[in-house]
């Protein structure tokens, strides 16, 4: 029996009033299943690159405080020819601190390999691997304060909070394992930014860099926060979760989609997945002796930052897209502002055998060739004397280089001045950086844009370009 009198509508009445009604209903339906589709997808799930990548992951090597160019793989005879003399061209208009005269390097350096690669002997294992190395001599960026130089590298901006460029990469391509992060960095840095050079910043939180503990903390200590539970069991913890996520998608199917509470749902589905897989990728005892020794944990000096590096190999083997490995000595890092000497040597002892034991077990997996290491600081040092034996920071030019994921090998590219103050060939900004790196992984830097606050933002901002000369 209708409920409606028929002395008030026919049916062709009543479906003429109704109309836009059944569209509502249908585009109300249509915005459920759209909803329900974007909870069901995995925002870490694997991505397509704009174009044919030359490498799959990155793994970083941050030497923080900005190691010396001129004392490591940018060799400059006359600097050591003219040593004690004023330098013959104007300083930056902008210094951090006052410089005196040039200093020569203390170390020596010597060629190496087919390519014939002048390296310092502070780093004499890395020179056994200059034939993989693309040494890009030509870096410049825009600040002369640790704090500004760090956030420029990792995000391209040194005044704003912005997306690291772990999290754009992890954002553009996804992981290859949905046990773990996509972006883990390793015993981090808490100063000069902190969570900033790793942060997802306005990109959604799963892109966000997971810390495994920090420079405060040894290699052998460290962990991922609540990575275990030892009060409940796995099934109990799973119903936990279950009821959770339960209570979750009730809340949003009253209030309709939400994305924070859809990545806070992903972040406990990956934590409980994480608890099983991490602490099997950290339980390094069935490494041979031959793999640890090549990384120097049977040495105390290396020990530490060689657990890091194998830390990396571990994770990236596993899928993780990008990896930071942070060599930064809370007393002494590598800014030697005095007595360089002693602190650089420190420094390269305990870095230099780990690093060309990861080089080496990369390239003996086969896993050099799709991915892209990378080692560098914030900036490089002054040619200049600060004090007696010192060098002060300096962005004007300073050296990185790139090993495996599709870059050329056994080449040195661009160059400073004949002292080593200012780039001036072939000159490399740190958006070119960056430009480099997303397009050696198949992005163009351009087209990874994310949307927030009306503007389209990316890690090169405005500018980037790429260097195609380093390019296999």
């Amino acid at each position: 029996m209708s409920i409606l009198p028929q002395s008030l509508y026919s049916r062709r009445e009543l479906l003429k009033k109704s109309a836009v009604g059944f569209g509502n209903l249908a585009l109300l339906s249509m915005l459920n299943d759209e909803a329900q589709a974007s909870q069901l997808k995995d925002p870490l799930a694997p991505k397509e690159p704009h174009f044919t990548p030359r490498a799959k992951r990155v793994i970083f090597l941050f030497m923080k405080g900005g190691p010396s160019h001129m004392d490591t793989f940018d060799y400059k005879p006359q600097l050591q020819k003219y040593d004690g003399k004023p330098l013959p061209f104007d300083k930056p208009r902008v210094q951090f601190a006052p410089t005196g005269n040039l200093l020569k390097s203390p170390w020596k350096f010597k060629q190496y390999g087919e390519s014939g690669i002048h390296v310092s002997e502070l780093f004499p294992n890395v020179a056994e691997c200059v034939d993989d190395l693309c040494i890009i001599n030509s870096l410049h960026g825009t600040n002369a304060a640790h704090g500004g130089a760090l956030l420029k590298l990792h995000t391209g901006s040194d005044a704003f909070v912005r997306p690291s460029m772990g999290s754009w990469v992890t954002y553009g391509l996804g992981t290859e394992n949905q046990n773990l992060p996509g972006f883990i960095t390793i015993c981090p840095t808490l100063a000069h930014g902190g969570v900033k050079n790793w942060s997802s910043a306005f990109l959604p939180a799963p892109y966000q860099g997971t810390p495994l503990g920090n420079a405060a903390v040894a290699a052998k200590q460290a962990q991922i926060e609540y990575i275990k539970n030892d009060f409940l069991s796995r099934k109990v913890q799973r119903k936990q979760v279950d009821f959770l996520n339960d209570l979750n998608r009730m809340h949003q199917a009253e209030t309709g989609p939400n994305q924070i509470l859809n990545d806070r749902i992903g972040s406990f589905e990956l934590a409980f997945r994480m608890q099983e897989e991490v602490p099997e990728i950290q339980d390094i005892s069935g490494e041979t002796e031959a793999t640890m020794k090549m990384y120097g944990l049977d040495e105390e000096k290396t020990a530490d930052f060689g657990r890091q590096c194998l830390m990396a190999r571990r994770f990236a083997e596993r899928g993780v897209r990008f990896i930071q490995v942070s060599h930064s000595d809370q007393k002494v890092q590598w800014d030697q502002h005095g007595n360089l000497l002693e602190g650089h040597g420190k420094n390269a002892k305990e870095v230099d055998k780990p690093i060309a034991g990861l080089l080496k077990d990369l390239k003996q997996r086969g896993l050099l060739k799709d991915t892209l290491v990378v080692w560098g600081g914030e900036f490089g040092r002054t040619p200049t004397a600060q004090g007696k034996n010192g060098r002060d920071h300096n962005p004007e030019g300073f050296t990185m280089w790139l090993a495996g994921g599709g870059v050329k090998s056994g080449i040195k590219y661009g160059a400073t001045d004949e002292f080593g103050y200012y780039a001036a060939k072939d000159k490399m900004h740190i958006h070119d950086f960056h430009a480099t790196l997303l397009h050696l992984l198949g992005m163009d830097h351009e087209k990874l844009t994310y949307r927030y606050a009306g503007r389209d933002f990316r890690l090169t901002d405005v500018a980037g370009h790429v260097a195609h000369g380093i390019l296999a």
